[in-house]
């Protein structure tokens, strides 16, 4: 008896199951990237009311990031500085710039200037700047070299896995508590010896379980 289909027909199923497998695989990986933080978040540089530079304040005039943000080293939040902090340089530095205006109009109305927030941990999450300063964390470890910024650009993915890395292993992320706001610091001699002795002395101790994070 002739058979109906011809013999390669009997690979099909084979060929199905493995090009379903496949385009299992790749969906799986395309959202595991694409979905990430890593994708989703680096890089994101929102426009601002004003365009603020840290390059210009933090990084050519040498301002210390504690001047603007006042609750870094004793608050769960950085904060944002008030337009009264502004106004204290801007009032005689050029008091007419047309770049400054939504500043003075601010500062004349009491009304605050709606800034776009760009560092932004998820609200079922608990992160503690003030925690994280003491333990000798440099700003540079999480923002990146603001310094160098015209505008302020997310460098890092803020993730669940990035900071279970750096609390499971935080030697890279450790310095002098006197340069943790110095974004040119480089570690003069062996970082992980340094860090060794910076957490002995600091009784460093990252929690790595859940409630370290969801309170």
């Amino acid at each position: 008896m002739a058979q109906i289909f011809p013999e390669w027909t009997n690979k099909v199923p084979i060929v199905i199951i493995a090009v379903l497998g496949l385009l299992l695989l790749g969906g799986v990986g395309f959202i595991w990237y694409y979905f990430s933080p890593r994708y989703t978040d680096v890089g994101y540089r929102p426009r601002q009311p004003v365009a603020y530079s840290h390059k210009l304040h933090a990084g050519d005039l040498g301002m210390d990031c504690r001047y603007c943000h006042t609750g870094v080293e004793r608050s769960a939040v950085a904060g944002v500085p008030p337009i009264q902090t502004c106004m204290n340089c801007h009032k005689l530095i050029k008091p007419d710039s047309e770049k400054l205006l939504p500043i003075r109009e601010s500062w004349r109305t009491g009304e605050p200037i709606e800034w776009i927030r760009v560092h932004k941990i998820p609200d079922y999450a608990y992160f503690n700047h003030s925690s994280h300063v003491r333990a000798g964390v440099g700003c540079k470890s999480c923002h990146g070299d603001i310094t160098e910024m015209e505008v302020v650009t997310q460098v890092e993915p803020l993730s669940m896995s990035w900071c279970l890395d750096c609390h499971r292993d935080p030697d890279m992320a450790l310095r002098p508590l006197g340069e943790i706001t110095n974004m040119k610091w480089e570690p003069p001699g062996d970082q992980p010896l340094l860090a060794g002795q910076f957490k002995k002395e600091r009784k460093i101790s990252p929690p790595v379980d859940c409630s370290g994070c969801h309170r």
